[in-house]
């Protein structure tokens, strides 16, 4: 009788990604620069936060670049992410100082020297102290102040750039700033909300057309906070609509109010999954506490959900744009969950990539651990740990698995051993065989 039999599934191939995929991680200045003395952040921090959750001088980034940098290499990456401080540019309006460039301009260098592509954040929350007393994102004129600091910094930085991020996040600064009301101005007011959207709308609007002037085949885009969503019931009509809703409404809402002709490319933050229940209780679905779930959470208390990084690349996929996965990360001091993370996010994308998307670049957060907004410092999202004491910088071992990743410009089979690939069933049950 002929072997009928069907051959394995299971390949031993490198899942490989598109020749001249980017390979990085991302930072924001004032998390690691230290110092921002100017800036509506840390006037704020002087009010709101114990001294000990205050950035200070932080990783001390702005004076050691270049060590910073040495490292990134050494690990293996092609590419940084990483965003200039508007408030050390202009510390004053409408005065420009040409030492805060320069010093720009020499971080910029560094990075084009040692062979990266640079991916660059004009705005990453923070504002300047006087634009914040000036009414911040609310005021109608702060669009046209951004446009002039755009004017300002991109003929002086742009030999030095690849692909242009305008404003990074601008639901999460309007939702933390405006909504929730956690972060400054800390002013919970929905129509404030919506004067701060509509500005950062017109922001980046402004900043596209700017960058074009000076350099016409640039890439712009932003970095945009996603979501997953998932319905509990998928036959409820109520749970259906209201995750349509959520999805239009945070994921789509900012592409809608600018146009996609304003983006070059398509840059997704991804660290949420979002779970929609109606219990009959109430007239409207709710958001479910993931603390109900007991699913698998970071040490922020983020669910671990790696096939929610796939759907949100496939929703995207009907702009037709090129993807770049600008942020994704986990909050962990256990470096082996840091491990599993990495290689089961990236083998979602690689599923996306394989799906006909165009996914382009990867870019870890974080670099190094950093300042974490109101959080502090007791969130460790780095591929290099950092002594806050010392500042000493210590490569971890997830930073040497994703170097290996780069390497092979793919995940090598031998790596899906460390999500329990190759692991002998019988030895991890360590059951009697004899009988």
């Amino acid at each position: 009788m002929p072997n009928t039999q069907p051959p394995p599934k299971h390949e031993h191939e490198t899942l490989h990604f598109p020749p001249g995929f980017l390979w990085g991680a991302a930072t924001s200045a004032h998390q690691v620069e230290g110092q921002n003395t100017n800036s509506d952040w840390w006037e704020w921090e002087k009010t709101h936060l114990p001294e000990n959750k205050r950035s200070g001088k932080v990783v001390d980034q702005y004076h050691r670049f270049e060590q910073d940098f040495e490292l990134v290499t050494k690990i293996g990456h092609n590419a940084h992410r990483l965003s200039i401080e508007w408030s050390r540019i202009e510390p004053e309006e409408g005065k420009f100082d040409e030492a805060a460039i320069e010093h720009y301009i020499q971080v910029l260098s560094s990075l084009k020297k040692k062979g990266l592509t640079v991916m660059l954040t004009l705005h990453h929350f923070t504002n300047p102290l006087w634009l914040a007393k000036n009414g911040g994102w609310e005021n109608f004129k702060t669009p046209f102040y951004f446009e002039r600091f755009v004017k300002t910094v991109v003929p002086r930085l742009e030999s030095y750039v690849d692909l242009w991020v305008t404003i990074n996040e601008p639901s999460v600064l309007v939702w933390c700033g405006y909504i929730e009301a956690k972060w400054p101005p800390q002013k919970k007011n929905k129509i404030s909300a919506i004067k701060a959207m509509w500005n950062l709308s017109r922001a980046h609007k402004k900043a596209y057309r700017i960058i074009h002037q000076f350099v016409p085949n640039a890439a712009v885009g932003i970095a945009h906070n996603v979501s997953s969503f998932e319905a509990f019931h998928h036959h409820s009509i109520l749970e259906d609509f209201m995750e349509w809703f959520m999805d239009i409404s945070t994921n789509h809402l900012f592409y809608y109010l600018t146009g996609k002709n304003t983006h070059d490319f398509l840059g997704l933050n991804y660290y949420f999954n979002q779970y929609i229940n109606f219990s009959g209780e109430g007239h409207f679905p709710e958001i479910v506490d993931i603390e109900t779930t007991k699913k698998d959470v970071s040490d922020l208390g983020w669910e671990i959900h790696p096939e929610g990084i796939f759907d949100v690349i496939m929703d995207f996929s009907d702009y037709h744009k090129p993807v770049y996965i600008t942020e994704n990360g986990l909050a962990s001091t256990n470096d082996d969950r840091r491990v599993r993370f990495l290689l089961s996010y990236l083998k979602e994308i690689y599923h996306a990539i394989q799906s006909g998307v165009q996914v382009k670049g990867y870019f870890h957060w974080s670099l190094m651990d950093n300042y974490e907004w109101s959080d502090g410092f007791s969130p460790r999202f780095g591929l290099i740990e950092v002594d806050y004491k010392t500042l000493q910088r210590t490569p971890r071992p997830s930073a040497y698995v994703y170097q290996e990743i780069i390497e092979n410009n793919g995940i090598p089979h031998y790596l899906l051993k460390l999500l329990g690939h190759s692991v002998d069933v019988k030895d991890v049950l360590k059951k009697d065989q004899k009988a």
